[in-house]
């Protein structure tokens, strides 16, 4: 950790070649990610000359009301593939989701508690983000020439994917299944491209713009 003009920065060592700085949402907190050998000197420096900006960007986070918690009760809003839902729980003797028009009916056990509708949600999610993974990934793959040797869903809070170029496998996020299926695409490629340039780099973001032109747009939408 750093405390540059007041404000703590989180330190990550990456297999990098660059700096970078993020002022992360909900809440504001700052993260530098910088190369793996890179000393703390220098990235103190970095930060410190980026604090008039880090103090604009964070200020813009002071003051605002934490999200609230969901608790998967009727009323809340549940997105599927970008698209937001008006939640409706009913009792019932097995926990089941289907959508219907503009709402999404949660059937759960009597005196569930939201911790186990969570569980529930997100397993539904899994089997979805999964069978969408399956059918687009082929066809990526067909159109790189590139491919995976498996993949993999989890919750992650930071990353829409990460890709291990030694084994092939490919990870995604399960909050992509609330975001539009054009996001899926594009991470799909981001992951797969990775088995062939490592890093974010110029030859990187060609492949990306000769395989899907429109990529910014996509990772925009991410955000």
């Amino acid at each position: 950790m750093l405390d540059i003009a007041g404000i703590p920065v989180a330190v990550q060592r990456k297999r990098i070649k660059n700096l970078h700085l993020y002022v992360k949402p909900p809440d504001g907190r700052v993260l530098v990610t910088a190369p793996m050998q890179m000393d703390d000197e220098t990235i103190a420096r970095f930060v410190s000359s980026k604090a008039d900006w880090l103090q604009k960007h964070v200020a813009k986070f002071a003051g605002r009301p934490a999200p609230a918690e969901a608790r998967y009760e009727t009323g809340e809003t549940l997105l599927v593939w970008g698209r937001p839902y008006r939640l409706e729980v009913r009792p019932g003797g097995r926990y089941a989701l289907a959508l219907s028009g503009d709402t999404a009916v949660l059937t759960a056990r009597k005196g569930s508690d939201a911790a186990r509708r969570e569980r529930y949600v997100y397993e539904w999610y899994r089997a979805r983000l999964t069978a969408e993974i399956a059918r687009r990934l082929p066809a990526w793959e067909t159109a790189t020439g590139l491919h995976a040797t498996s993949f993999q869903i989890k919750r992650m809070s930071t990353r829409w994917g990460t890709c291990n170029v030694k084994t092939g496998k490919l990870w995604f996020s399960l909050h992509l299944a609330q975001k539009p299926i054009e996001c899926l695409d594009y991470i799909i490629l981001h992951e797969l491209l990775h088995l062939k340039e490592r890093g974010h780099n110029k030859r990187f973001y060609g492949l990306l713009d000769r395989y899907m032109p429109g990529w910014k747009a996509r990772k925009a939408a991410l955000k």
